[in-house]
């Protein structure tokens, strides 16, 4: 924890903050964070009011004891904008939550459970497509482009 947050110091000791040189660049393909040391009694809920001051999350994943259900103190979770990531590993890594310092780091590559048995349609979507959100431009026909230039000038 200690180490991450030197060289998020340093980054912006150097002005490297945001820019491609941060060591945050090596993760610009993962929308996912992992998040270690959280209180055992959190639930997913509890982790989503937690981490949704950066960003919208779209999947939580707290890992638990197969016997028991109990929280094993750890959660994987996707965030709709990777920056998202960023903003949470900078701001929560070494953060305390119920006495507790958490800690709060990238995940390269996130690998799903194998279980799919019980999983809803938006986790058998994300687990198909991935999490981060891929951008899709709309190409106007020029037929449309006019429609809509004409609809303005009436508007006016």
């Amino acid at each position: 924890i200690r180490n991450l947050n030197k060289i998020n110091e340093r980054e912006l000791e150097l002005g490297l903050a945001g820019s491609g040189a941060s060591w945050h660049k090596e993760f610009k393909e993962s929308a996912w964070v992992y998040c270690g040391g959280l209180p055992y009694d959190l639930t997913e809920g509890d982790v989503v009011c937690v981490f949704s001051q950066y960003g919208e999350i779209v999947n939580v994943n707290l890992i638990r004891d197969k016997g028991t259900g109990k929280s094993k103190g750890f959660c994987f979770l996707c965030y709709e904008d990777q920056r998202s990531t960023i903003l949470a590993v900078d701001n929560l890594n070494g953060f305390k939550i119920l006495g507790r310092t958490i800690r709060v780091d990238h995940v390269k590559d996130y690998k799903a459970p194998k279980e799919h048995g019980d999983e809803d349609e938006v986790t058998r979507k994300i687990r198909a497509e991935g999490c981060a959100p891929t951008l899709v431009l709309e190409i106007e026909s020029d037929e449309e482009e006019e429609e809509a230039e004409e609809a303005k000038k009436k508007s006016k």
